[in-house]
Protein backbone atom coordinates (compact mmCIF):
# COMPACT_ATOMS: atom_id res chain seq x y z
CA UNK A 1 0.00 0.00 0.00
CA UNK A 2 1.42 3.41 -0.95
CA UNK A 3 1.08 5.17 2.38
CA UNK A 4 3.92 7.20 3.88
CA UNK A 5 2.55 6.97 7.44
CA UNK A 6 3.96 4.19 9.64
CA UNK A 7 2.14 2.80 12.68
CA UNK A 8 3.79 1.89 15.99
CA UNK A 9 2.01 -1.49 16.26
CA UNK A 10 2.61 -2.37 12.63
CA UNK A 11 -0.96 -1.85 11.43
CA UNK A 12 -1.50 -0.92 7.80
CA UNK A 13 -4.45 1.02 6.49
CA UNK A 14 -4.92 4.18 4.41
CA UNK A 15 -5.28 7.56 6.08
CA UNK A 16 -7.70 10.20 4.82
CA UNK A 17 -5.69 13.25 3.74
CA UNK A 18 -8.70 15.48 4.30
CA UNK A 19 -11.11 16.33 7.10
CA UNK A 20 -14.92 16.22 7.07
CA UNK A 21 -16.65 19.60 7.37
CA UNK A 22 -20.15 18.93 5.99
CA UNK A 23 -22.07 15.73 6.75
CA UNK A 24 -25.27 14.05 5.57
CA UNK A 25 -27.28 11.94 7.99
CA UNK A 26 -27.66 8.24 7.19
CA UNK A 27 -30.33 5.80 8.35
CA UNK A 28 -30.05 2.01 8.59
CA UNK A 29 -33.52 0.48 8.40
CA UNK A 30 -34.32 -2.99 9.85
CA UNK A 31 -33.74 -6.05 7.67
CA UNK A 32 -37.50 -6.63 7.26
CA UNK A 33 -37.87 -3.15 5.80
CA UNK A 34 -34.85 -3.69 3.55
CA UNK A 35 -36.55 -6.82 2.21
CA UNK A 36 -39.74 -4.88 1.57
CA UNK A 37 -37.81 -2.10 -0.18
CA UNK A 38 -35.96 -4.61 -2.39
CA UNK A 39 -39.24 -6.16 -3.54
CA UNK A 40 -40.81 -2.75 -4.15
CA UNK A 41 -37.83 -1.87 -6.37
CA UNK A 42 -38.20 -5.05 -8.43
CA UNK A 43 -34.85 -6.24 -7.01
CA UNK A 44 -33.18 -3.56 -9.14
CA UNK A 45 -30.80 -1.49 -7.04
CA UNK A 46 -31.25 1.47 -9.43
CA UNK A 47 -34.90 1.67 -8.37
CA UNK A 48 -34.30 1.71 -4.62
CA UNK A 49 -35.25 4.90 -2.80
CA UNK A 50 -32.17 6.50 -1.34
CA UNK A 51 -33.99 6.92 1.98
CA UNK A 52 -33.93 3.11 2.25
CA UNK A 53 -30.20 2.87 1.52
CA UNK A 54 -27.58 2.98 4.28
CA UNK A 55 -24.34 2.98 2.25
CA UNK A 56 -24.82 3.96 -1.38
CA UNK A 57 -22.10 2.18 -3.34
CA UNK A 58 -24.05 2.13 -6.61
CA UNK A 59 -21.67 4.45 -8.46
CA UNK A 60 -19.01 7.12 -8.18
CA UNK A 61 -20.75 9.20 -10.85
CA UNK A 62 -21.80 12.62 -9.58
CA UNK A 63 -21.54 11.58 -5.93
CA UNK A 64 -17.87 12.26 -5.17
CA UNK A 65 -17.26 14.72 -2.34
CA UNK A 66 -16.32 18.24 -3.42
CA UNK A 67 -13.49 20.16 -1.81
CA UNK A 68 -13.81 23.47 0.02
CA UNK A 69 -12.07 25.13 -2.95
CA UNK A 70 -14.70 23.76 -5.33
CA UNK A 71 -17.58 24.98 -3.20
CA UNK A 72 -15.97 28.41 -2.91
CA UNK A 73 -15.47 28.60 -6.69
CA UNK A 74 -19.16 27.89 -7.29
CA UNK A 75 -19.99 31.22 -5.64
CA UNK A 76 -17.98 33.13 -8.28
CA UNK A 77 -19.91 31.73 -11.26
CA UNK A 78 -20.70 33.95 -14.24
CA UNK A 79 -24.32 33.02 -14.90
CA UNK A 80 -24.60 34.01 -18.57
CA UNK A 81 -25.91 32.04 -21.53
CA UNK A 82 -23.07 32.96 -23.89
CA UNK A 83 -19.50 34.10 -23.37
CA UNK A 84 -19.39 33.00 -19.74
CA UNK A 85 -16.15 33.75 -17.91
CA UNK A 86 -16.76 30.59 -15.91
CA UNK A 87 -16.28 28.56 -19.07
CA UNK A 88 -13.13 30.53 -19.87
CA UNK A 89 -11.73 29.42 -16.51
CA UNK A 90 -12.70 25.79 -17.17
CA UNK A 91 -11.22 25.89 -20.67
CA UNK A 92 -7.99 27.35 -19.30
CA UNK A 93 -7.72 24.61 -16.65
CA UNK A 94 -8.48 21.81 -19.13
CA UNK A 95 -6.07 23.18 -21.75
CA UNK A 96 -3.30 23.50 -19.16
CA UNK A 97 -3.76 19.93 -17.95
CA UNK A 98 -4.43 18.11 -21.24
CA UNK A 99 -2.55 20.45 -23.60
CA UNK A 100 -5.39 20.37 -26.15
CA UNK A 101 -6.38 23.50 -28.07
CA UNK A 102 -10.13 22.97 -28.42
CA UNK A 103 -12.45 22.35 -25.47
CA UNK A 104 -16.20 21.78 -25.75
CA UNK A 105 -18.66 21.35 -22.85
CA UNK A 106 -21.34 18.65 -22.54
CA UNK A 107 -23.67 17.81 -19.67
CA UNK A 108 -22.05 14.42 -18.93
CA UNK A 109 -19.97 11.62 -20.42
CA UNK A 110 -22.68 9.86 -22.38
CA UNK A 111 -23.49 13.17 -24.07
CA UNK A 112 -19.93 13.19 -25.39
CA UNK A 113 -20.40 9.60 -26.56
CA UNK A 114 -23.55 10.62 -28.41
CA UNK A 115 -21.76 13.45 -30.22
CA UNK A 116 -18.79 11.25 -31.05
CA UNK A 117 -21.04 8.52 -32.47
CA UNK A 118 -23.20 11.00 -34.39
CA UNK A 119 -20.11 12.57 -35.95
CA UNK A 120 -18.26 9.43 -36.99
CA UNK A 121 -20.18 6.15 -36.74
CA UNK A 122 -21.96 4.79 -39.83
CA UNK A 123 -23.83 1.53 -40.37
CA UNK A 124 -21.41 -1.39 -40.60
CA UNK A 125 -18.50 0.39 -38.95
CA UNK A 126 -16.25 -1.47 -36.52
CA UNK A 127 -15.00 0.36 -33.42
CA UNK A 128 -12.12 -1.45 -31.67
CA UNK A 129 -11.61 -0.80 -27.96
CA UNK A 130 -9.98 -2.30 -24.89
CA UNK A 131 -13.40 -2.93 -23.31
CA UNK A 132 -16.87 -1.55 -23.89
CA UNK A 133 -19.02 0.51 -21.56
CA UNK A 134 -22.81 0.13 -21.62
CA UNK A 135 -23.76 3.58 -22.92
CA UNK A 136 -20.82 3.70 -25.34
CA UNK A 137 -21.94 0.45 -26.91
CA UNK A 138 -25.55 1.66 -27.07
CA UNK A 139 -24.66 4.91 -28.88
CA UNK A 140 -22.52 3.03 -31.40
CA UNK A 141 -25.20 0.39 -31.90
CA UNK A 142 -27.89 3.01 -32.53
CA UNK A 143 -25.87 4.19 -35.56
CA UNK A 144 -25.45 0.64 -36.87
CA UNK A 145 -21.86 0.27 -35.68
CA UNK A 146 -20.35 -2.66 -33.83
CA UNK A 147 -17.98 -2.72 -30.89
CA UNK A 148 -14.95 -5.03 -31.12
CA UNK A 149 -13.20 -5.65 -27.81
CA UNK A 150 -9.48 -6.32 -28.08
CA UNK A 151 -8.60 -7.14 -24.49
CA UNK A 152 -5.94 -9.56 -23.34
CA UNK A 153 -6.98 -12.88 -21.77
CA UNK A 154 -6.04 -11.64 -18.31
CA UNK A 155 -8.78 -8.99 -18.51
CA UNK A 156 -11.53 -11.50 -17.73
CA UNK A 157 -9.50 -13.60 -15.27
CA UNK A 158 -10.96 -12.06 -12.14
CA UNK A 159 -8.22 -13.30 -9.83
CA UNK A 160 -4.71 -12.78 -11.16
CA UNK A 161 -1.48 -10.89 -10.58
CA UNK A 162 -1.68 -8.90 -13.82
CA UNK A 163 -1.32 -5.22 -12.88
CA UNK A 164 -2.69 -3.77 -16.16
CA UNK A 165 -5.72 -5.80 -17.18
CA UNK A 166 -7.08 -2.81 -19.09
CA UNK A 167 -4.36 -3.00 -21.76
CA UNK A 168 -5.48 -3.33 -25.35
CA UNK A 169 -4.01 -6.26 -27.32
CA UNK A 170 -1.59 -4.47 -29.67
CA UNK A 171 -1.09 -7.39 -32.09
CA UNK A 172 -4.84 -7.86 -32.52
CA UNK A 173 -5.28 -4.11 -32.95
CA UNK A 174 -2.74 -4.02 -35.78
CA UNK A 175 -4.44 -6.96 -37.50
CA UNK A 176 -7.93 -5.46 -37.19
CA UNK A 177 -6.83 -2.06 -38.52
CA UNK A 178 -5.40 -3.79 -41.60
CA UNK A 179 -8.32 -6.20 -42.13
CA UNK A 180 -10.97 -3.47 -41.67
CA UNK A 181 -9.13 -0.62 -43.40
CA UNK A 182 -11.59 2.11 -44.35
CA UNK A 183 -14.28 0.77 -42.01
CA UNK A 184 -12.92 1.95 -38.66
CA UNK A 185 -13.77 5.58 -37.78
CA UNK A 186 -11.74 5.55 -34.55
CA UNK A 187 -10.20 3.35 -31.86
CA UNK A 188 -11.43 3.88 -28.29
CA UNK A 189 -9.39 3.32 -25.14
CA UNK A 190 -11.20 3.52 -21.80
CA UNK A 191 -9.22 4.58 -18.74
CA UNK A 192 -9.95 2.34 -15.77
CA UNK A 193 -12.09 -0.21 -17.63
CA UNK A 194 -15.38 0.01 -15.76
CA UNK A 195 -16.95 -3.35 -16.59
CA UNK A 196 -13.96 -5.52 -15.69
CA UNK A 197 -13.31 -4.09 -12.26
CA UNK A 198 -11.86 -0.62 -12.84
CA UNK A 199 -8.67 -2.20 -14.17
CA UNK A 200 -6.03 0.17 -15.62
CA UNK A 201 -3.82 0.21 -18.69
CA UNK A 202 -0.15 1.12 -18.67
CA UNK A 203 1.25 4.25 -20.28
CA UNK A 204 3.57 1.96 -22.26
CA UNK A 205 0.54 0.16 -23.71
CA UNK A 206 -1.18 3.44 -24.59
CA UNK A 207 1.95 4.63 -26.39
CA UNK A 208 2.04 1.43 -28.43
CA UNK A 209 -1.65 1.81 -29.31
CA UNK A 210 -1.09 5.43 -30.31
CA UNK A 211 1.79 4.43 -32.58
CA UNK A 212 -0.32 1.77 -34.30
CA UNK A 213 -3.24 4.17 -34.80
CA UNK A 214 -1.03 6.92 -36.23
CA UNK A 215 0.52 4.47 -38.69
CA UNK A 216 -2.98 3.50 -39.85
CA UNK A 217 -4.12 7.18 -39.82
CA UNK A 218 -7.03 6.33 -37.54
CA UNK A 219 -7.91 8.61 -34.60
CA UNK A 220 -7.36 7.32 -31.08
CA UNK A 221 -10.15 8.36 -28.71
CA UNK A 222 -9.61 8.31 -24.95
CA UNK A 223 -12.50 8.01 -22.50
CA UNK A 224 -10.80 9.66 -19.52
CA UNK A 225 -13.71 9.45 -17.06
CA UNK A 226 -11.75 7.18 -14.69
CA UNK A 227 -8.39 8.71 -15.52
CA UNK A 228 -7.63 9.71 -11.90
CA UNK A 229 -7.53 6.07 -10.79
CA UNK A 230 -5.53 5.06 -13.88
CA UNK A 231 -2.99 7.80 -13.11
CA UNK A 232 -2.53 6.39 -9.61
CA UNK A 233 -1.85 2.92 -10.98
CA UNK A 234 0.56 4.19 -13.63
CA UNK A 235 2.60 6.03 -11.00
CA UNK A 236 2.56 3.20 -8.43
CA UNK A 237 2.74 0.11 -10.67
CA UNK A 238 4.69 1.21 -13.75
CA UNK A 239 8.35 1.36 -12.78
CA UNK A 240 9.36 3.83 -15.49
CA UNK A 241 6.77 6.37 -14.29
CA UNK A 242 7.14 6.20 -10.49
CA UNK A 243 9.31 9.32 -10.13
CA UNK A 244 7.34 11.49 -12.54
CA UNK A 245 4.68 14.06 -11.65
CA UNK A 246 1.00 13.44 -12.31
CA UNK A 247 0.97 16.55 -14.53
CA UNK A 248 3.71 15.17 -16.77
CA UNK A 249 2.07 11.74 -16.98
CA UNK A 250 -1.22 13.33 -18.07
CA UNK A 251 0.51 15.34 -20.79
CA UNK A 252 2.14 12.18 -22.15
CA UNK A 253 -1.23 10.44 -22.15
CA UNK A 254 -2.77 13.37 -23.98
CA UNK A 255 -0.09 13.22 -26.69
CA UNK A 256 -1.31 9.76 -27.71
CA UNK A 257 -5.01 10.67 -27.97
CA UNK A 258 -6.50 12.61 -30.88
CA UNK A 259 -9.77 13.12 -28.99
CA UNK A 260 -10.33 13.03 -25.23
CA UNK A 261 -13.73 13.04 -23.58
CA UNK A 262 -14.83 12.43 -20.03
CA UNK A 263 -17.62 12.59 -17.51
CA UNK A 264 -16.78 15.24 -14.94
CA UNK A 265 -19.18 13.43 -12.64
CA UNK A 266 -16.12 11.20 -12.19
CA UNK A 267 -13.04 13.17 -13.30
CA UNK A 268 -13.46 16.57 -11.69
CA UNK A 269 -15.92 15.57 -8.96
CA UNK A 270 -18.81 17.71 -10.24
CA UNK A 271 -21.58 17.28 -12.83
CA UNK A 272 -20.75 17.79 -16.47
CA UNK A 273 -18.29 16.71 -19.12
CA UNK A 274 -15.83 17.84 -21.78
CA UNK A 275 -14.56 16.93 -25.24
CA UNK A 276 -11.02 17.99 -26.18
CA UNK A 277 -9.04 17.82 -29.43
CA UNK A 278 -6.28 19.56 -31.37
CA UNK A 279 -7.88 18.82 -34.75
CA UNK A 280 -9.69 21.92 -36.13
CA UNK A 281 -11.73 19.81 -38.56
CA UNK A 282 -13.01 17.55 -35.80
CA UNK A 283 -13.67 20.52 -33.54
CA UNK A 284 -15.77 22.17 -36.26
CA UNK A 285 -17.92 19.03 -36.60
CA UNK A 286 -18.43 18.86 -32.84
CA UNK A 287 -19.22 22.58 -32.64
CA UNK A 288 -22.20 21.97 -34.91
CA UNK A 289 -23.51 19.18 -32.69
CA UNK A 290 -23.00 20.61 -29.18
CA UNK A 291 -25.62 23.40 -29.57
CA UNK A 292 -28.02 20.90 -31.16
CA UNK A 293 -27.88 18.33 -28.37
CA UNK A 294 -26.41 20.09 -25.34
CA UNK A 295 -26.61 23.87 -25.26
CA UNK A 296 -24.47 26.83 -26.25
CA UNK A 297 -20.71 26.38 -26.61
CA UNK A 298 -19.91 28.07 -23.29
CA UNK A 299 -22.17 25.99 -21.08
CA UNK A 300 -23.09 22.79 -22.94
CA UNK A 301 -26.02 21.86 -20.72
CA UNK A 302 -24.09 22.44 -17.48
CA UNK A 303 -24.81 24.84 -14.66
CA UNK A 304 -22.11 27.53 -14.54
CA UNK A 305 -21.63 26.67 -10.87
CA UNK A 306 -20.74 23.13 -11.86
CA UNK A 307 -18.40 24.55 -14.51
CA UNK A 308 -16.49 26.45 -11.82
CA UNK A 309 -16.35 23.34 -9.64
CA UNK A 310 -15.01 21.20 -12.51
CA UNK A 311 -12.23 23.71 -13.23
CA UNK A 312 -10.99 23.39 -9.65
CA UNK A 313 -11.63 19.64 -9.59
CA UNK A 314 -9.41 19.10 -12.64
CA UNK A 315 -6.61 21.07 -10.98
CA UNK A 316 -7.00 18.94 -7.84
CA UNK A 317 -6.55 15.81 -9.96
CA UNK A 318 -2.87 16.75 -10.11
CA UNK A 319 -2.67 16.25 -6.32
CA UNK A 320 -1.45 12.72 -5.59
CA UNK A 321 -3.07 12.78 -2.14
CA UNK A 322 -6.42 13.33 -3.84
CA UNK A 323 -6.15 10.61 -6.49
CA UNK A 324 -4.69 8.03 -4.10
CA UNK A 325 -7.69 8.06 -1.75
CA UNK A 326 -10.07 5.93 -3.82
CA UNK A 327 -7.62 3.23 -4.96
CA UNK A 328 -6.07 2.86 -1.50
CA UNK A 329 -9.41 2.52 0.29
CA UNK A 330 -10.49 0.01 -2.35
CA UNK A 331 -7.25 -1.91 -1.91
CA UNK A 332 -7.80 -2.07 1.86
CA UNK A 333 -11.36 -3.34 1.42
CA UNK A 334 -10.29 -5.95 -1.15
CA UNK A 335 -7.48 -7.11 1.13
CA UNK A 336 -9.81 -7.54 4.10
CA UNK A 337 -12.26 -9.59 2.03
CA UNK A 338 -9.47 -11.77 0.65
CA UNK A 339 -8.39 -12.50 4.25
CA UNK A 340 -11.93 -13.72 4.96
CA UNK A 341 -12.12 -15.89 1.86
CA UNK A 342 -14.72 -13.72 0.12
CA UNK A 343 -14.18 -13.88 -3.69
CA UNK A 344 -13.27 -10.50 -5.15
CA UNK A 345 -11.51 -9.18 -8.24
CA UNK A 346 -7.74 -9.00 -7.80
CA UNK A 347 -5.60 -7.07 -8.04
CA UNK A 348 -7.73 -4.26 -6.63
CA UNK A 349 -8.67 -1.77 -9.33
CA UNK A 350 -10.20 1.67 -9.24
CA UNK A 351 -13.79 2.87 -8.90
CA UNK A 352 -14.80 0.27 -6.28
CA UNK A 353 -14.46 -3.17 -4.79
CA UNK A 354 -15.80 -5.81 -7.17
CA UNK A 355 -17.25 -9.08 -5.89
CA UNK A 356 -16.78 -12.15 -8.09
CA UNK A 357 -20.43 -13.14 -8.25
CA UNK A 358 -19.89 -16.49 -10.00
CA UNK A 359 -17.66 -17.68 -7.17
CA UNK A 360 -19.76 -16.01 -4.48
CA UNK A 361 -23.00 -17.79 -5.45
CA UNK A 362 -21.93 -20.51 -7.95
CA UNK A 363 -25.22 -22.40 -7.60
CA UNK A 364 -27.23 -19.60 -9.29
CA UNK A 365 -27.47 -20.23 -13.07
CA UNK A 366 -26.40 -17.44 -15.46
CA UNK A 367 -29.96 -17.10 -16.84
CA UNK A 368 -31.08 -16.05 -13.35
CA UNK A 369 -28.70 -13.09 -13.24
CA UNK A 370 -25.96 -14.03 -10.82
CA UNK A 371 -24.60 -10.55 -10.14
CA UNK A 372 -28.07 -9.02 -9.96
CA UNK A 373 -29.11 -11.63 -7.40
CA UNK A 374 -26.00 -10.92 -5.35
CA UNK A 375 -26.79 -7.19 -5.46
CA UNK A 376 -30.25 -7.83 -4.01
CA UNK A 377 -28.77 -10.07 -1.31
CA UNK A 378 -26.12 -7.51 -0.31
CA UNK A 379 -28.81 -4.86 0.12
CA UNK A 380 -30.95 -7.15 2.28
CA UNK A 381 -27.92 -8.13 4.37
CA UNK A 382 -26.57 -4.66 5.02
CA UNK A 383 -28.56 -1.86 3.39
CA UNK A 384 -25.62 -1.52 0.98
CA UNK A 385 -26.48 -0.60 -2.60
CA UNK A 386 -24.14 -1.94 -5.29
CA UNK A 387 -24.38 -2.18 -9.08
CA UNK A 388 -24.71 -5.33 -11.16
CA UNK A 389 -22.02 -5.66 -13.82
CA UNK A 390 -22.84 -8.80 -15.75
CA UNK A 391 -25.57 -10.40 -17.89
CA UNK A 392 -28.25 -8.03 -16.58
CA UNK A 393 -26.23 -5.09 -17.92
CA UNK A 394 -25.96 -6.63 -21.39
CA UNK A 395 -28.42 -6.44 -24.28
CA UNK A 396 -30.09 -9.59 -25.62
CA UNK A 397 -28.66 -11.38 -28.67
CA UNK A 398 -30.30 -10.66 -32.06
CA UNK A 399 -32.26 -13.94 -31.78
CA UNK A 400 -33.74 -12.85 -28.45
CA UNK A 401 -31.65 -15.13 -26.26
CA UNK A 402 -29.76 -13.85 -23.24
CA UNK A 403 -26.21 -12.72 -23.92
CA UNK A 404 -24.46 -14.51 -21.06
CA UNK A 405 -21.62 -12.30 -19.88
CA UNK A 406 -18.12 -13.70 -19.38
CA UNK A 407 -17.75 -11.62 -16.23
CA UNK A 408 -20.33 -11.48 -13.43
CA UNK A 409 -19.46 -8.88 -10.81
CA UNK A 410 -21.18 -6.83 -8.17
CA UNK A 411 -19.53 -3.43 -8.00
CA UNK A 412 -19.39 -1.67 -4.65
CA UNK A 413 -18.26 1.79 -5.70
CA UNK A 414 -16.28 3.96 -3.29
CA UNK A 415 -16.89 7.57 -4.31
CA UNK A 416 -13.87 9.74 -3.56
CA UNK A 417 -13.63 11.17 -0.03
CA UNK A 418 -17.13 9.95 0.93
CA UNK A 419 -16.95 6.85 3.15
CA UNK A 420 -15.10 6.44 6.44
CA UNK A 421 -12.97 3.49 7.51
CA UNK A 422 -15.68 2.32 9.95
CA UNK A 423 -18.17 2.15 7.08
CA UNK A 424 -15.72 0.10 5.03
CA UNK A 425 -15.29 -2.28 7.97
CA UNK A 426 -19.07 -2.56 8.39
CA UNK A 427 -19.40 -3.48 4.72
CA UNK A 428 -16.69 -6.13 5.03
CA UNK A 429 -18.50 -7.61 8.05
CA UNK A 430 -21.85 -7.88 6.27
CA UNK A 431 -20.23 -9.38 3.17
CA UNK A 432 -18.46 -11.98 5.32
CA UNK A 433 -21.80 -12.91 6.92
CA UNK A 434 -23.51 -13.10 3.54
CA UNK A 435 -20.77 -15.30 2.12
CA UNK A 436 -21.18 -17.67 5.08
CA UNK A 437 -24.91 -17.85 4.20
CA UNK A 438 -24.52 -17.80 0.41
CA UNK A 439 -26.39 -21.06 -0.13
CA UNK A 440 -29.64 -19.25 0.77
CA UNK A 441 -29.34 -16.81 -2.13
CA UNK A 442 -31.28 -17.70 -5.30
CA UNK A 443 -31.88 -16.19 -8.71
CA UNK A 444 -34.08 -13.56 -10.35
CA UNK A 445 -36.43 -13.47 -13.32
CA UNK A 446 -37.82 -10.67 -15.47
CA UNK A 447 -41.14 -9.01 -14.69
CA UNK A 448 -40.62 -5.94 -16.89
CA UNK A 449 -37.73 -5.75 -19.37
CA UNK A 450 -37.04 -2.55 -21.36
CA UNK A 451 -35.56 -3.03 -24.83
CA UNK A 452 -32.48 -0.86 -24.24
CA UNK A 453 -30.26 -0.31 -21.19
CA UNK A 454 -32.63 -2.57 -19.30
CA UNK A 455 -30.56 -2.55 -16.12
CA UNK A 456 -31.64 1.04 -15.43
CA UNK A 457 -35.40 0.54 -15.31
CA UNK A 458 -36.11 -3.19 -15.52
CA UNK A 459 -38.00 -5.00 -12.75
CA UNK A 460 -37.44 -8.54 -11.57
CA UNK A 461 -38.82 -11.03 -9.07
CA UNK A 462 -37.12 -13.77 -7.08
CA UNK A 463 -37.42 -17.30 -8.45
CA UNK A 464 -38.30 -18.53 -4.93
CA UNK A 465 -38.77 -17.18 -1.43
CA UNK A 466 -35.00 -16.95 -0.88
CA UNK A 467 -35.09 -13.21 0.03
CA UNK A 468 -37.46 -13.95 2.90
CA UNK A 469 -35.27 -16.83 4.08
CA UNK A 470 -32.18 -14.60 3.95
CA UNK A 471 -33.89 -11.92 6.04
CA UNK A 472 -35.03 -14.53 8.56
CA UNK A 473 -31.49 -15.89 8.88
CA UNK A 474 -30.15 -12.39 9.42
CA UNK A 475 -32.66 -11.77 12.21
CA UNK A 476 -31.78 -15.10 13.83
CA UNK A 477 -28.03 -14.38 13.73
CA UNK A 478 -28.06 -10.71 14.67
CA UNK A 479 -31.05 -10.61 17.03
CA UNK A 480 -32.35 -7.07 17.49
CA UNK A 481 -29.37 -5.57 15.67
CA UNK A 482 -29.91 -3.72 12.37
Amino acid sequence: MDNDIAFFKGDSFPIEMHKVRIVQKLTLIPVEERLKAARAAGFNTFLLKNSDVFLDMLTDSGVNAMSDRQLAAMMTADDSYAGSMSFDRLKSAATNIFNKQYVLPVHQGRAAENILAEAFVKAGNIIPMNYHFTTTKAHIGLRGGKVLELYNKSAIQLQSEEMFKGNIDIARLENVLKAEAGNIPFVRIEAGTNLIGGQPWSLCNLREAGKVCRAAKIPLVLDASLLADNLYFIKTRELAEKDRTIADIIKDISKEADIIYFSARKLGCARGGLILTDDPRVNEIFMGLVPLYEGFLTYGGMSVREIEAIAVGLEETLDFDMIRHGPEFINFMVGELVKRGVPVVTPAGGLGCHLDAKKFIPHVPPEEFIAGSLGAAVFIAGGIRGMERGTLSEERNPDGSEHICDVEMLRLALPRRVFTMSQIKYTVDRLEWLYANRDIVGGLKWVYEPKMLRFFNGRLDSVSDWPEKLAQKFRKDFGESL
